[in-house]
């Protein structure tokens, strides 16, 4: 419903007031709690808790599991982190019900991205490479029984190619061979591969 102006003369304090409570009213209902602020008021439908913006929630870190390093509840590649909002925000929860948060309930469930590993341990990979590559054993360590043959008979192919079997693993080149990931620890030193594909976001570099 529009505003209505006051008949007659109108003192400049009068227009002033009018001017900032349009103001309010705008901000209100384009900024970033607008919307949460127009969905309490009744104007629109309230938000999912997860369509809220950064900074209007918080999530825990996922709770990791002690032999595989990965969060415990790991599956597809995909796990779940809860998400609480900040106080005073409302929204409708994971079970579809509207809630106006104190800062101290669960709002969401946010998925993060998790790894596939079946046992074997990066660090016992790189330890076998380096003091018995020579006999092969990384090799048959990782699920390769030929090429750790081929490198017991040859001696690591004369050393060489122990050589180069200790840098491929030791940067993560090489893994098992089911296609699973290592186990490192999961706040350690990883290797993490990017891939260039049409809808990678290039930036545009700027030289002087």
């Amino acid at each position: 419903m529009a505003a209505a102006w006051p008949s007659g003369p109108v003192s400049p304090e009068a227009v002033a007031a009018h001017l900032l409570g349009v103001l309010w009213l705008v901000a209100a209902t384009t900024g970033p709690w607008g919307a949460v602020a127009t969905a309490a008021a009744g104007g629109d439908e309230t938000l999912k808790c997860e369509d809220l913006k950064v900074g209007q929630y918080i999530c825990k870190d996922p709770k990791i599991n002690d032999a595989t390093q990965e969060p415990v509840n790991c599956t597809n590649y995909t796990a779940h982190v809860s998400c609480f909002p900040a106080p005073n925000i409302t929204c409708k929860d994971f079970s579809g019900n509207e809630t106006h948060f104190t800062g101290n309930e669960v709002g969401f469930h946010k998925p993060i991205s998790c790894r596939n590993v079946n046992g074997y341990s990066y660090k016992v990979a790189v330890a076998l490479s380096l003091f018995l590559g020579w006999l092969g054993a990384d090799r048959f360590y990782l699920g390769y029984p030929a090429l750790g043959l081929l490198k017991f008979c040859t001696v690591g192919f004369c050393g060489i190619g122990s050589l180069i079997d200790f840098i491929l693993i030791s940067m993560q080149i090489v893994g098992p061979s089911d296609g699973s990931s290592y186990i490192i620890d999961y706040y350690g030193t990883r290797l993490t591969r990017l891939s260039i594909t049409n809808e990678t976001f290039r930036k545009t570099q700027l030289y002087p």
